[in-house]
């Protein structure tokens, strides 16, 4: 049985994701974006999915959640460019640095975690 230390040790990483999904979620508000309705969607889309994902790891830790968000990371950092941002835009720095960060700690928690994916 895991102590609370050892959990929290471990699960750091997915509070920060869930925080960072949230803060996706609403960044098109907080930064004035939302009337640009392509980048205000998807960062709200994947916001959401960052934060289920992450929740959904802090719940019962499975392999499959980390990897949902190196996919959502890949895609948040590509979707300036494939959805034709405006380059230099505030939209498109939140969504590339988000991306660069939750696609970091996703990786890193895979990295880490025991065999078998299971820690809760």
């Amino acid at each position: 049985m895991t102590t609370f230390n050892d959990k929290m040790t471990f699960q750091w990483r997915d509070a920060a994701n869930l925080i960072l999904g949230i803060w996706l979620a609403l960044s098109p508000t907080v930064l004035a974006y939302m009337t640009d309705a392509t980048p205000a969607l998807n960062a709200t889309v994947v916001g959401i999915v960052i934060a289920i994902a992450a929740t959904a790891a802090l719940i019962s830790f499975r392999m499959w959640e980390e990897w949902v968000n190196v996919a959502l990371a890949v895609w948040l950092i590509a979707s300036p460019f494939v959805l034709n941002y405006t380059i230099g835009s505030g939209a498109t720095w939140n969504q590339i640095v988000v991306g660069m960060i939750v696609g970091c700690l996703a990786l890193w928690t895979t990295m880490a975690s025991p065999k078998g994916g299971v820690t809760a």
